[in-house]
């Protein structure tokens, strides 16, 4: 009876211990796994800024003035509000009509 029991309570803490390593080894994979996204993100998250910083500074005022002085265009003007496109539908809408209308000109100009 007490044989019994010992064998019983060796194998019960065996199969514990090969478990606790189971999933001990998981677990550290998963670690592993996260350190590694977490090292992405914050690259992605650097770029990110820095490429805020980039478009912030390329487009503000003072930088446009010079390169347009830079490039010499003196007729330089700020696009009008009719010309910025509040969503992708208007500017496809507008497109589909420019088509129209250059495909007519240019049946018009195969008949002459």
């Amino acid at each position: 009876m007490l044989r019994k029991k010992i064998i019983i309570l060796t194998i019960a803490f065996l199969v514990l211990l090969i478990i606790t390593s189971i999933i001990k080894n998981q677990t550290r994979i998963i670690e592993k796994k996260l350190y590694k996204l977490n090292e992405t993100v914050i690259l992605k998250e650097k770029d990110k800024n820095e490429s805020q910083l980039d478009f912030y500074f390329l487009t503000s005022p003072a930088e446009l003035e010079k390169k347009i002085k830079i490039l010499g265009q003196k007729n330089y003007s700020p696009i009008e509000n009719s010309k910025i496109f509040l969503s992708l539908s208007n500017f496809t809408d507008i497109q589909k009509k420019i088509s129209i209308l250059k495909n007519l000109n240019d049946k018009k100009t195969k008949k002459n």
